[in-house]
């Protein structure tokens, strides 16, 4: 080498890396250390499929590795652990040289997930499960695990994240977005605190994560401009990234350059541990400033882009959470092996897919074929898990001989009391009485005949649903009855009767009182807690009585329900504030009674604009304090947007959201919001909340003088695929859109008093984790009709995770406080004859391990006991 080239450090005091020698810089150079940060950053999935990502992460790690063997002072940070999982598996002598690095400390492994995820959307559990295997990976591989959270691509930060990153060992994080101009912060280096009040120090990287494969001197130069003269140590990150690639020759041949001539002050190669151990060595943390609460945001498009895969999300990780809670329960009661590899691996299909250009929908077509794939792959080992350990607990449940019945069992995932509807679809041959459904006492409960999904021969009785009143977690046995001269042994029919030429909706019975009454243009459903009024001519309601508080929710309340407008923005929806933009309505072309019963009431309202149809069905319960909708939506409209609006009789309201462990407080402006599975708009003394399985845009919109405050779902988008702006679209071009094509969701109106948090996070936790019920034979047990195997109180202590062990087969129990108020937690367990009591103050996230002979233990997020 040439001493232009060699490789010099300036070092600051107390900081030196290994053989890098101390070279006095000139006096005029600035008083100032810029910790020069190698990485790679590497999108596992975005603008290429997860094949070509899985290939880069051994090029790129080969590129840095044969710097380091050129540069004895080169230090390089790592980040998503399932790169080098990737590595370890395609090419482990590579992975031997990266351990050797490593144990040198030249390698250092930040972020400690699984990957780098959205993190705004997954659940809080997901952000746990990131660190419990990003974590234990770097443990069993090299000793170590990461001390720095990093999350540099994503595009908004839950205001949670503090208490899960401290509680996986981590105490300081790196981010980039959102940017200056997207959010102030009171400094780059800052301590973020969470609800809980937990402390991780966050430093928001100046610039950019990444460099061209030029020298960095323009970067360094760009990045200063964003400093803080009043620190005297900063980072700057560098390294071709994207597609990986890693800090190049001519890169670190720039900074030995320049650290050398003094221009920018000391430029030693560095890494975000020993960045934030300065910052704690120079006593810099007690004055810095603090910022509380959400990091939002820098692409709010995202949130509502492509609901395929928001879907698939939702529905796996509630798969898997169901999965474990059964498998634990089978496991304590059955003595049955624990499936922890075939759960791992679900988790990680799981982990991959909430990777920040998969989750919010900003990758390629042909990636979300790959994404379905793999969460489909989740789902499914999920659902056998939970089969055969509802199964093996049915084997043990005493069904007494009674064969004018069909038994059913009904499984609650939630450890607190659950009360709902269900519906069973019988098979061939299976008929029964749907005016006839027994709890195991023999005491009668609500039912009525449905639709069946099966049109063959349009069987009476194929189709029941009924109410359920389940234990916490636990099971409970009902009994379907025969119908007059029926039999449930009757086998198949040999020539099942021909289908009616035109399909009626299948008749309820007829006792019981009616919920459905008729105006002129118009529809009552009514119980005795809800009176709603729906308007055929817009398809919407006109009244929304609370009958508990006399409210009326809706009554007066201007504004469009279904709004349809043009949307130019690209994919990510980059710069945008708001969607909450003028738009048509979707003008309705039929309504319908669907059913009429003494169980529920239900209509469908049907819409249609342009080539795009929506439809509706309201559906009414009769103790239900909250009106369902389930949307069927056949979307054909590129460049288009779809809000699914809630136009609200409420006075100045203030709103809330969900967020991943708790909720947030959001301002009623229109800004379009990423968010959990509920959104509420209230005053003190009432409100309504707006809960969903599938969506994550959302926007609390005020009053204006043509209309009245709302709720807004973003329902749909449909961009192209990964365009992004200044891209723009050639008219003549031809393209594949967001959401062409068929949906559904769900949606729940719940008006309240004074708003109760802790009953809608467990609302909506139903609502995403629904019973399972399943046909049974008759068998002798030692398990009533009715069993618990753990319950939890209050209801603002939120059990999100029933599992067993990683490491022993005690059990693990996680729950989280949510209505922001210190409680006494009372979390019975008799499924190992224990009971946890705790004081868990305002928002605490507290996990223990409950062994089978012995006291619950609080341990850590990755489950180890706490110092």
């Amino acid at each position: 080498m040439t001493d232009e080239s060699a490789p010099l450090s300036n070092a600051p005091q107390g900081f030196e890396p290994a053989d890098a020698p101390f070279v006095p810089r000139p006096a005029a150079s600035p008083d100032r250390v810029v910790h020069m940060i190698g990485n790679a950053h590497l999108d596992v999935v975005w603008l290429w499929p997860w094949q070509e990502g899985y290939q880069e992460a051994r090029a790129t790690f080969r590129s840095v590795l044969d710097r380091m063997d050129e540069y004895p002072d080169f230090v390089f940070t790592c980040d998503q652990v399932l790169l080098l999982a990737w590595v370890e598996e395609q090419d482990p002598a590579l992975f031997e040289r990266i351990r050797a690095r490593v144990a040198e400390g030249r390698w250092i492994n930040t972020g400690g997930w699984w990957v780098e995820p959205d993190c705004n959307l997954p659940w809080g559990e997901s952000f746990v499960r990131q660190g419990l295997y990003g974590q234990r990976f770097l443990q069993q591989r090299f000793g170590r695990r990461a001390t720095v959270a990093m999350n540099v691509d994503p595009f908004g930060h839950a205001a949670t994240l503090p208490q899960v990153f401290a509680g996986q060992g981590m105490s300081a994080y790196c981010f980039l977005r959102p940017m200056a101009h997207e959010k102030s912060l009171p400094a780059a280096l800052f301590r973020w605190r969470g609800p809980d009040g937990t402390e991780v120090l966050g430093f928001r990287i100046p610039f950019e994560y990444q460099s061209s494969r030029e020298g960095v001197d323009r970067h360094i130069e760009k990045a200063l401009a964003e400093h803080d003269e009043a620190l005297p140590e900063t980072m700057v990150f560098f390294g071709v990234g994207n597609h990986g690639g890693g800090p190049t020759v001519r890169q670190i041949e720039t900074i030995h350059r320049f650290d050398r001539m003094g221009s920018f002050g000391a430029l030693p190669l560095s890494d975000p541990e020993a960045y934030f151990a300065r910052v704690r060595e120079l006593g810099l943390v007690p004055d810095l400033p603090v910022a509380e609460g959400e990091l939002q945001h820098h692409a709010p498009g995202c949130y509502s882009a492509h609901s395929g895969i928001k879907q698939w999300q939702r529905r796996a990780q509630a798969s898997v959470l169901v999965a474990e809670r059964w498998a634990a329960i089978a496991a304590l009661t059955r003595g049955d092996a624990v499936p922890r590899a075939d759960l791992e691996r679900a988790w990680k299909q799981v982990l991959l897919n909430q990777a920040h250009d998969i989750l919010p929908g900003s990758a390629i077509e042909a990636a979300f074929v790959d994404a379905r794939d793999q969460l489909g792959e989740a789902i499914s080992i999920a659902k056998r898990i939970t089969a055969r350990a509802h199964n093996r607990i049915a084997a043990g449940v005493d069904v007494p001989l009674d064969p004018s019945t069909q038994p059913v069992l009904v499984f609650n995932h939630h450890p607190w009391p659950v009360t709902t509807t269900v519906e069973l679809h019988l098979g061939f041959g299976l008929e029964a009485d749907p005016s006839r459904v027994t709890a195991a006492d023999g005491t009668p409960v609500p039912s009525q005949g449905i639709s069946s999904r099966s049109q063959i021969g349009r069987r009476t009785g194929a189709a029941i649903a009924f109410r359920v009143d389940l234990p916490p977690l636990g099971v409970a046995r009902y009994a379907l009855h025969l119908p007059a001269g029926g039999s449930f042994a009757a086998g198949a029919v040999a020539n099942p009767p021909a289908m009616p030429a035109v399909a009626a909706p299948e008749p309820g019975p007829t006792s019981g009182p009616s919920m459905l009454s008729h105006l002129e243009h118009g529809t009552v459903l009514e119980n005795a807690l809800l009176r709603v009024v729906v308007d055929h001519r817009t398809g919407w309601l006109t009244s929304l009585l609370d009958k508990r508080t006399g409210a009326d929710l809706v009554a007066g309340a201007a504004g469009p329900h279904l709004q349809v407008c043009e949307d130019p923005t690209d994919t990510w929806g980059h710069r945008v504030v708001s969607y909450a933009w003028p738009g048509a309505e979707m003008p309705v072309t039929r309504v319908l009674v669907r059913e009429d019963g003494p169980l529920r009431a239900q209509i469908r309202i049907e819409h249609r604009w342009h080539a795009s149809t929506l439809a509706e069905d309201l559906i009414l319960e009769a103790d239900a304090d909250a009106l369902r909708v389930r949307v069927e939506l056949d979307w054909h409209e590129p460049l288009h947007l779809l809000k699914w609006r809630v136009p609200v009789a409420l006075p100045s309201p203030t709103g809330r959201v969900e967020v991943p462990f708790g909720s947030v407080e959001r301002a009623v402006s229109g800004a379009e919001e990423p968010g959990q599975s509920w959104i509420d708009l209230s005053t003190d003394a009432v409100g309504i909340a707006v809960l969903n399985d599938a969506k994550h845009g959302y926007d609390l919109s005020p009053a204006t003088a043509d209309s009245a405050a709302s709720i807004g779902i973003t329902a749909v988008r449909s961009p192209p695929y990964a365009w992004h702006d200044p891209s723009a679209l050639d008219p003549d071009g031809a393209y594949a859109f967001h959401d062409q094509g068929f949906q559904r969701f769900t949606v729940l109106l719940a008006p309240h008093g004074p708003v109760d948090v802790p009953d809608l996070h467990r609302r909506v936790a139903e609502l995403n984790l629904r019973p399972r019920a399943m046909l049974e034979s008759f068998h002798e047990g030692t398990l009533p009709g009715r069993v618990s195997w753990a319950s939890a109180s209050p209801s603002s202590v939120l059990v999100t995770a029933v599992k067993i062990g990683e490491d022993s087969d005690d059990l693990i129990v996680r729950a989280v406080e949510t209505s922001g108020s210190a409680v006494q937690a009372v979390i019975e367990l008799p499924i190992v004859g224990r009971i946890i009591r705790a004081d868990l103050p305002p928002h605490a996230l507290r996990t223990w391990r409950v062994p089978r002979d012995g006291d619950p233990v609080e341990v850590d997020l990755l489950e180890e006991d706490l110092p």
